[in-house]
């Protein structure tokens, strides 16, 4: 182990080597609090060339590496495992943004940059990049591309692997593979880059990446509608489609269960809509590059056909930043409301939008047949399928029995997800939380080409050992 540190050090610096207990903990434990590792060290390189360094340092002595963004992970896919023997790979000191191309409608960043920096660089430069979730403040450009990403725009503008056209990757051998192509066309081979977006970490590590830029709307309208029924939902969001189309950006759903929480838990939060309006409640975006009006008329027009069929029972349109912010706020601050509540057991699913209210119907019976104590909230993309389907327990039973339970809840949500043609991981990933589950759900071809992959591009199994195979 010394003269592996002697080399990290040589490579990063003494200052970026860290081994002392107080220096390495809040890398060691995940977001949650769920995961607590142990590692040999924590090192923090500062360029691509000294991430190689610390992986060729790693590989020789056949010492187990686990890449770390800014630790905002739900699964434990960022965390080491108790043995100690591994190195955690911090990225945070690798935030530069190399390039930035208007004209090509690019960034180019590095993979420790935070989203929230990556979204002002390019709204600077008149530009959008759409990615957007409760995390931008922390999580890194690295890890949202390591777990692919997808937040609250994925409708309009896709996840993480439609907004990156090229990757800067060190390989688990330390060689570098400089694929940071601005390219929207090229055929000139297996698209590479696919490979390492949504893979965890296992495959190498993520070091810069080429990123699509979009027009920078000039306009918006932001409305939140009370609705009778998740079937409402479905069909309002139907609705929208066929009348803004394009112009739809996003298009949200929580349950009145989901506002109480964060009404209770965060005071400060001003609620338009009573909780007790409707069962269910949707966010609408509508964006254009320049005209107000139209985007204005558009959700007019469509909150008004929803309040004549029923779809809606009522609605409330921002009319202005200042309250469209506060709506978004709502919706982003469910997760900080359950946390501050204690918790829950977490459901991060994909389901096709056709099967999603039948689903969360039949689960929540089949689950409240089961466990009568069960709360679900439920909230979520339902533009894109993407349900946080969570469960904590009614008032009065110890928040504790959820997690005592949490294997028999999964036997019952996986499989009706599964039998949707669901994934039980839509935007989170595996990491150690669902790497042992997964084997239940994809197939012995699929199980097997993923572990090809493996064996090809990390023969001895040192890149983030433990996860999501």
């Amino acid at each position: 182990m010394t003269a592996l540190l002697q080399q990290l050090r040589a490579a990063v610096g003494s200052a970026n080597v860290l081994t002392e207990a107080a220096d390495t903990a809040p890398y060691l434990t995940d977001w949650r609090k769920r995961y607590h590792g142990r590692a040999q060290a924590v090192v923090r390189p500062g360029s691509t060339a000294e991430v190689a360094a610390v992986v060729q340092a790693c590989a020789a002595a056949g010492t187990p590496m686990v890449p770390q963004g800014g630790n905002t992970g739900l699964v434990g896919g960022g965390t080491p495992d108790e043995r100690g023997n591994s190195v955690l790979l911090s990225l945070q000191r690798m935030n530069r943004i190399r390039a930035l191309d208007p004209d090509n409608d690019t960034i180019t960043v590095e993979a420790g940059c935070i989203l929230q920096q990556v979204q002002q660089a390019a709204r600077a430069a008149g530009r959008l990049f759409p990615l957007s979730l409760a995390a931008e403040g922390s999580a890194t450009i690295g890890g949202n591309l390591a777990t692919n990403a997808g937040g609250t725009q994925v409708l309009r503008y896709g996840n993480a692997r439609e907004l990156t056209l090229g990757l800067e990757v060190v390989l688990p051998d330390g060689r570098v593979w400089d694929g940071l192509r601005g390219l929207r066309k090229d055929n000139t081979g297996y698209d590479l880059k696919q490979l390492f977006i949504g893979a965890e970490g296992t495959l190498g590590v993520i070091t810069a990446a080429t990123l699509r830029l979009h027009a920078l709307p000039q306009a918006q309208r932001t409305a939140l509608a009370a609705l009778p029924s998740l079937q409402a939902a479905t069909a309002l969001l139907n609705r929208a489609r066929a009348t803004a189309g394009a112009a739809l950006t996003a298009f949200e759903v929580m349950s009145d269960v989901c506002l109480r929480s964060v009404a209770r838990e965060l005071p400060q939060q001003r609620l338009p809509l009573a909780p007790d309006t409707a069962p269910w409640f949707a966010l609408l975006e509508l964006s254009d590059p320049d005209d107000e009006a139209r985007v204005g008329a558009l959700l007019e027009r469509l909150l008004g056909v929803a309040l004549e069929e029923g779809l809606a029972v009522d609605a409330v349109i921002a009319q202005s930043l200042a309250e469209a912010q506060a709506l978004w706020r709502l919706r982003e601050s469910i997760p900080e409301a359950q946390a501050k509540a204690g918790g829950n057991v977490k459901h991060d699913i994909a389901l096709p939008v056709s099967r999603v209210a039948e689903f969360v119907a039949s689960t929540n019976a089949a689950l409240a047949a089961q466990f009568p104590w069960i709360q679900p909230v439920v909230f979520g993309h339902l533009g894109d399928g993407n349900l946080h389907y969570n469960m904590q327990t009614q008032p009065g039973t110890p928040l504790a029995t959820a997690f005592a339970h949490e294997r028999a809840i999964n036997e019952v949500v996986h499989p009706a997800v599964a039998a949707r043609g669901g994934s039980i991981s839509a935007e989170h990933g595996l990491g150690q939380l669902k790497r042992a589950e997964n084997r239940r759900y994809k197939s012995e071809v699929e199980l097997a080409l993923m572990r090809s992959i493996k064996a090809a591009l990390d023969p001895h199994g040192l890149m983030n050992p433990g996860k999501l195979l």
